[in-house]
């Protein structure tokens, strides 16, 4: 069973009665990130694929992707442009760890890594009350090509609504509902990224810090075995399992805690 969540609220474990850990047909290959930092203790089982002949993953949006997937914190948004031409209900919009997966291409820790940065800063700014999408400024620390920043931007540009130049420029001579110049790069700060409310200023900026879930031992080995193409399959599998359980210890785990998402008041310096 899927818990969906607001960003403010406390990560709920996975219900009674989820699929069991029997052994599943995985991922044919393993993406890499290009984030190299320690990963965390993997499951010594592997993990579960939905859409299996004895699970009960029934969402056919989530088959083949692994089950933690559908266990992963959920960011419901309003977004009024939506709303404004007819897309949503009220402009209301949930996104899941599942849409940055396929956004991305593939699922790592720079990946969860970001959409939980931009899912935890927006919780700060609103509490209870429902995120505007559209009315968020991104701010990157970092210069666009530098490292996997740009892989972060474009998850908190799904999620937030923010884009750069290149974004929607608005409706009408008001440019209404515009999404262009809401994300920049190369801004001084502490944290990876900041989010500031376009309505009343407030910002927050946010760190990862991704050695509180660090690498399995189990995965060392194989790792530049993968990388190299010289893996066998099952080794290729093995590491795909790996790989993941780092993305569930943070993702499932570790959702809440705030070693590894950190929070703090942002001030833009001059």
């Amino acid at each position: 069973m899927r818990t969906v969540i607001h960003p403010s609220s406390s990560h709920t474990a996975a219900a009674a009665g989820a699929p069991g850990l029997a052994r599943r047909r995985w991922l044919k290959n393993a993406l890499v990130s290009s984030a190299g930092i320690p990963v965390a203790a993997a499951l010594s089982a592997p993990l579960q694929a939905c859409g299996g002949s004895d699970d009960d993953c029934t969402d056919p949006g989530m088959k083949g992707f692994p089950s933690f997937f559908a266990q992963a914190p959920v960011l419901r948004m309003q977004d009024r442009l939506a709303e404004f031409l007819g897309a949503a209900e009220q402009g209301i919009i949930e996104y899941r760890y599942v849409d940055a997966v396929r956004l991305a291409g593939h699922s790592c820790p720079t990946v969860a890594g970001a959409y939980l940065m931009t899912l935890k800063g927006i919780g700060a700014l609103y509490g209870s009350a429902l995120p505007e999408r559209g009315g968020i400024d991104v701010l990157m620390r970092d210069g666009r090509e530098d490292g996997v920043t740009g892989v972060i931007a474009s998850i908190a540009t799904l999620l937030t609504g923010a884009a750069a130049e290149t974004g929607f420029p608005g409706m009408g001579k008001a440019h209404r509902f515009t999404r262009k110049n809401l994300l920049s790069y190369g801004n001084a700060m502490q944290g990876e990224l900041a989010l500031r409310r376009r309505d009343n200023g407030q910002a927050v900026q946010v760190r990862l810090d991704a050695s509180v879930t660090p690498w399995s031992e189990a995965i060392k080995p194989l790792m530049p075995r993968a990388i190299a193409g010289q893996a066998t399959p099952d080794e290729l599998r093995r590491f795909g399992e790996l790989w993941q359980a780092r993305v569930k210890a943070m993702l499932i785990d570790h959702a809440d805690d705030p070693r590894l998402i950190q929070v703090s008041p942002w001030t833009a310096t001059a």
